[in-house]
């Protein structure tokens, strides 16, 4: 059964107030802006959802995978926290695996989230 009420979105913020995230979204072709919304929304009125719009990335993290129009692949990576779905960190991808970098950051500010 599809959910009625989405799973509410936050972004990670910064101690200074940043949410690199959205600012990240906000900085796309506004094509792949609503790609990347669509896909998230999938998860937010679907979930549990899997492969190929989502799939787990291990210790609580999980990547929203989007294929955009500009043919480039964008990935958030998120996790779930007092019943909100957390956006961590966004890259477009370059490589078939995902940057031990971004996935580091994501889990380092997934440890502030959860702490």
């Amino acid at each position: 059964m599809e959910r009625l009420k989405p799973i509410p979105l936050v972004f990670w913020k910064s101690a200074g107030g940043h949410e690199p995230v959205r600012e990240w979204l906000n900085e796309l072709p506004r094509e792949d802006q609503r790609t990347i919304g669509h896909d998230i929304a999938r998860v937010q009125f679907g979930w549990p959802v899997g492969l190929p719009v989502c799939r787990p990335m291990g210790k609580g993290l999980w990547e929203v995978r989007s294929s955009l129009p500009s043919k480039r692949e964008a990935r958030v990576l998120f996790g779930f926290h007092d019943g909100m779905l957390i956006a961590l960190t966004a890259f477009i991808k370059k490589k078939q695996t995902t940057p031990a970098g971004e996935l580091a950051l994501a889990q380092q500010r997934w440890k502030e989230v959860t702490a």
